[in-house]
């Protein structure tokens, strides 16, 4: 009876959907005080019945109960439990169940953290989530329903696919739906806010730190599933423009540019209409991705759905979300005004300019993405479009963007001084200009792509201090109390700003410095990657609990001196019988050692691949700081306190909690 009562769960789920995202938007409209009073219960007790839905489902798993058909499909009984718990959204049905959960947890936090929003702005938002809401349980309930019964039940399962058997994916996927599914929040305050009309400072106030909250873990999510990527292919690589990751990319880039837009908006009440097609834009790119993964239209290692019809469900409810959005925009946001006048030369042109870069950027990675799916949907062939594009067309985007970010903390609002400008940051453009050129020799080999990569970073970095110091010492008292008197957003801007140069070293080194070498070892055998020496000790056979391994034990030598030793596997599943590569990789700060079977050979010898990876760990590093930058700006006090201004009016008391 479990799965009957999670299936039952989900569909008064869906009838306390419909609740929210009917009658608080009547009573918005109608100013009808009890109907919007509806919300935050409907919405609360919708989260209960998701919740229990998601319980059943993993209970079916954990119990190996092989007369649910997704049971049977994505799980088996020599499965470990961790994996079998991950396996709830380890295919198609128990993923659009996840991304359904995460949405009612994001509603229930929106029920919970706006309390001090007027009355109609809180029954909006939660009456536009729970329109959403209602998409996503139709289409679980009518195409992607995870409790369908197996009668008569199988014997055993068909196993978890062996890519997904690995620690990363019982948190990778989550991390990611939750940045995903959090640009929903964005996306309703930017339609509740054309439905009332009030595209003011307080909406970018009280939209900000629920923006920023889901960019954080969209950021880490995306991390992780890179280095996912790159440990458990076996390729070497951390991102290869597939996309399916293009499909996660997407969305971030555009929650980034609305991110920034949204401070233009607090802080001087411009870009309004911007910001709420950014917003728009970041949900929308967001379906699109649950489009592109679940249709059936991609191949993809990511990728989960092959059934058409899911396919046609998820356009359909994607052209019915943008339409209706798009419509909202061009009928109400004429009517919100500009916001205030800007020079040409100012932080607001600085920021737009990221903005339309940012944006650009976007188009080109959608093209290269949607190009081929149109190509072949019209019968023309079938063509591949791959990291040469996208490097093309991508980087020359990004470089201007970058160099404009160390820019734009620097100028003035509605107008700057350009020779100003220009005096007060000489020497951070000096001092990373001369790094940039320099650092390359002390690495033995120098290259324009090199430099000017470091160019960019060492800017960014220059810039940074060289802003941190300013502010500093412009303000009185003892260097900690002038650290405590900065705002958590400004600090947050700072390591955000840090991050992406952290990151940007750690991409331009490890591409102008990587070694890779596939070799036939045998045993005792050794291949030299400067400065490293590897030797084969040969291979042993070893049984796991769903699979029989070769476990391969390569010594890693420096100056002979044993610095490593690694232990890559060759693994052989059970149930599907795929052959799966494990890597072994040395981590360090400042490199990587990175080790990976290929096929056994003759007389005990195997094909290997051994990569010497130069500063790779600080791609994610620069990961996680944008992330940690994202939290401290969401902990600013004036996001979390209950503003209270003489003057103000009602709808500017807010507690806008994340």
């Amino acid at each position: 009876m479990i799965p009957e009562i999670g299936h039952f769960a989900l569909i008064l789920a869906l009838i306390l959907a419909l609740v929210q995202g009917i009658l608080p938007l009547i009573g918005a409209a109608t100013n009808q005080a009890n109907f919007m009073a509806v919300a935050r219960p409907a919405a609360q007790g919708q989260f209960v019945f998701v919740a229990i839905a998601f319980a059943c489902l993993a209970y079916a798993f954990l119990a190996n109960d092989f007369s649910v058909k997704y049971v049977a499909t994505n799980s088996n009984s020599l499965l470990p439990a961790q994996y079998r718990f991950s396996a709830v959204w380890g295919g198609h049905e128990g993923s659009i169940l996840l991304w359904t959960l995460t949405l009612s947890v994001w509603t229930l936090l929106v029920t919970l953290f706006s309390r001090h929003l007027p009355q109609a702005m809180a029954a909006r938002v939660l009456g536009v989530m729970g329109l959403i809401s209602i998409g996503f349980l139709l289409f679980t309930l009518m195409v992607s329903n995870p409790f369908e019964r197996l009668l008569p039940a199988a014997l055993e399962g068909r196993d978890l696919n062996p890519l997904l058997q690995d620690p990363g994916m019982v948190i990778h996927p989550p991390i990611l739906y939750i940045g995903y599914v959090g640009f929903s929040v964005a996306f309703a305050f930017a339609l509740a806010a054309l439905m009332g009309g009030r595209l003011d400072a307080a909406w970018a106030r009280w939209s900000r730190p629920w923006t920023t909250a889901a960019w954080v873990f969209l950021t880490l999510g995306i991390a992780l599933g890179s280095g996912w990527a790159y440990y458990e292919l076996g390729w070497g690589g951390w991102w290869f423009w597939d996309p399916v990751e293009n499909a996660s990319f997407l969305p971030w880039l555009v929650g980034t540019a609305l991110i920034h837009s949204l401070a233009v908006t607090e802080k001087r009440g411009t870009f309004k209409s911007w910001t709420v097609l950014l917003a728009i834009a970041a949900f929308s790119l967001s379906l699109l991705g649950t489009f592109l993964v679940r249709s059936g239209v991609l191949t993809s290692v990511h990728a989960f759905a092959t059934d058409p019809k899911r396919g046609v469900f998820i356009l359909i409810f994607l052209t019915i979300v943008i339409g209706a959005s798009l419509l909202l925009f061009a009928w109400r946001a004429p009517k919100v005004g500009l916001g205030g006048k800007f020079a040409l030369i100012s932080r607001e042109t600085f920021l737009l300019a990221n903005n339309v870069l940012l944006l650009v950027a976007t188009g080109a990675v959608l093209l290269g993405t949607l190009y081929p799916l149109f190509i072949d949907a019209l019968d023309l062939g079938k063509i591949s479009v791959g990291p040469p594009y996208f490097d093309a067309v991508f980087l020359p985007l990004m470089a201007p963007a970058i160099f404009l970010m160390g820019i734009g903390p620097f100028a003035r609002w509605k107008e700057q001084s350009l020779p100003e400008l220009a005096k007060r940051l000489k020497w951070a453009f000096g001092v990373a200009l001369l790094s940039a050129l320099l650092m390359p020799l002390t690495l033995g080999k120098w290259t324009p792509l090199i430099s000017f990569g470091l160019l960019l970073a060492f800017w960014v970095i220059a810039t940074g201090v060289y802003g941190v110091w300013s502010r500093l010492s412009q303000t009185p008292g003892t260097m900690m109390s002038r650290i405590a008197k900065q705002s958590p957003s400004w600090w947050g801007m700072q390591v955000a700003h840090l991050g992406i140069a952290i990151f940007i070293i750690g991409v331009t080194l490890v591409k102008g410095y990587e070694t890779e070498r596939d070799v036939r070892m045998a045993l005792g055998s050794a291949v030299a990657v400067h400065p490293y020496s590897f030797t084969f000790r040969g291979a042993k056979p070893q049984a796991g609990p769903n699979y029989q391994a070769w476990v391969g034990t390569v010594e890693v030598f420096k100056n002979d001196k044993l610095v490593a030793t690694l232990h890559p596997e060759k693994r052989n599943y059970f149930s599907t019988g795929m052959a799966m590569t494990e890597a072994a990789i040395d981590t360090g700060i400042t490199r990587d050692l990175y080790v990976a079977l290929g096929e056994p050979l003759e007389n005990g010898a195997w094909s290997v691949r051994v990569y010497h990876k130069p500063f790779v760990d600080w791609i994610w590093g620069g990961c996680v700081l944008m992330a940690l930058g994202g939290l401290l700006a969401i902990s600013d006090r004036r996001y979390r306190l209950h503003q209270r201004s003489a003057n103000a009016s009602p709808t500017l008391t807010v507690e806008s909690q994340a």
